[in-house]
């Protein structure tokens, strides 16, 4: 054996090992179906495109170490075979079959002695849970003003809402909006007097992209959700008649095509995502008002109805705050006087907490995004035939803050996002 000796362990002959701190490691990632591999080395195997046959050596003294890792984290789907090459691997020959089936699994075998033979010091696996940097600003846009508009106006990541954007693509009201791509925001869907499904991307500056023809069925009043870390998913909303299918957003702000609802079919919700990579959508109108909701998983997968928690409504709004929570906010309870600012905050395990008594000015067609990393922000809205332009800031405990004079024009039946990670 050749090379820098470190952190030695013993070897029956008395020559010197290295650990796995030691370890020469091998300059090519190993994609072929089969290899052969050598004492104090350290292997990357990427089995994207098939399974791989490892070869042991044919020979082995006390202390002999090899490292195989999942370059790729595919194990999972394209597994590892360990062939011990006539050496009893933790004690069965060779005749039995090891295979090693995980994603993002390493193997760090040693070598005992005869009875035993190569016995695993590590096989463990390494979670692939890396968490994106939150948002830190945030975009508010489109709406009507009693006439649709195409005008945003940017959130700084101190949650102050500046002057309006002159709009850039086709005026709307009633669409949603929502994060994508760890960074950047998307909107779509909406009304011009007809329904729409055409988006248009936000970038990581809050520069607004020029409509892209839409994918799915038109429709308005959805509302969508970033899940997954850097994907995002519209849901629900009024086709003509209330729907409950969903269309997922790629990372790079691709929309994909309809997928079969779930849940009840509604329109007027509002979503937000919460927890790691999940979401959450909730009340909305049925033809009556509920406060029912639907989780939705790391991988887009909808669920179906959970029983609601406080007051039904809709025309509501939500966002996520704490990093890993969400709050419900304001809507429509029905009636001549059934606007309200009432809350719900939403655990980071996708739980909807009882009504919190409302802050600010009980209003309707209201939207929300998050800002500053770990708070969110409530603005615009109606209150009675009344449009503002007022917001509501959100602390990352969950509690909503007095009204703040409005910047911008007055609108109602907006959308809002994160994006940023840039202060």
């Amino acid at each position: 054996m050749s090379g820098i000796v470190q952190n030695n362990i013993l070897r029956s002959s008395g020559t010197v090992a290295v650990s796995a701190a030691g370890l020469n490691w091998s300059d090519t990632i190993i994609t072929g179906s089969t290899a052969t591999v050598e004492a104090g080395n350290g292997y990357w195997i990427n089995t994207t495109s098939n399974t791989c046959t490892i070869t042991l050596p044919s020979s082995a003294e006390k202390g002999d170490q090899i490292v195989l890792i999942d370059y790729a984290r595919t194990w999972g789907t394209n597994k590892i075979i360990i062939d011990s090459n006539g050496l009893n691997y933790q004690g069965n020959a060779d005749t039995y079959t090891v295979e090693y089936t995980t994603d993002g699994q390493s193997l760090n075998i040693v070598y005992s002695d005869a009875t035993k033979g190569w016995i695993p010091l590590e096989d463990d696996v390494t979670a692939n849970e890396p968490v994106a940097p939150p948002t830190q600003k945030g975009i508010f846009g489109y709406g009507d003003t009693s006439s649709n508009v195409s005008i945003t106006n940017l959130v700084s990541s101190s949650g102050v809402i500046a002057s309006d954007t002159t709009g850039v693509g086709t005026a709307r009201n009633a669409l949603a909006s929502a994060s994508y791509g760890g960074d950047k925001a998307i909107f779509g869907y909406g009304t011009t007097g007809s329904n729409v499904s055409l988006t248009n991307l936000v970038s990581n500056s809050g520069v607004v992209a020029a409509d892209v023809t839409g994918v799915g069925t038109a429709r308005a009043y959805p509302s969508a959700a970033s899940y997954g870390g850097d994907k995002a998913i519209f849901g629900y909303g009024d086709t003509g008649s209330n729907s409950s299918l969903t269309n997922l957003v790629s990372n790079s702000g691709v929309v994909a095509s309809d997928v079969s609802g779930v849940g009840t079919a509604r329109s007027r919700l509002a979503a937000a995502s919460y927890g790691s990579g999940l979401a959450i959508f909730g009340y909305g109108y049925t033809g009556s008002i509920v406060s029912m909701s639907n989780l939705v998983s790391s991988l887009g997968v909808v669920a179906t109805d959970t029983s609601g928690v406080g007051t039904a409504r809709y025309s509501l709004a939500a966002a996520s705050y704490g990093e890993d929570k969400a709050i419900f906010g304001y809507g429509d309870t029905g009636g001549s006087s059934g606007q309200v600012s009432m809350t719900n905050l939403v655990s980071n395990s996708g739980v909807v907490a009882s009504d919190v008594s409302g802050v600010g000015t009980a209003r309707i067609r209201i939207a929300a995004t998050n800002y500053g990393g770990d708070k969110a922000l409530f603005g615009y809205g109606q209150s009675g035939a009344t449009r503002l332009s007022m917001s509501n800031l959100v602390n990352n405990s969950g509690v909503v803050a007095a009204d703040v004079t409005g910047v911008g024009t007055a609108r109602g039946y907006l959308a809002a996002a994160g994006y940023s990670i840039s202060a």
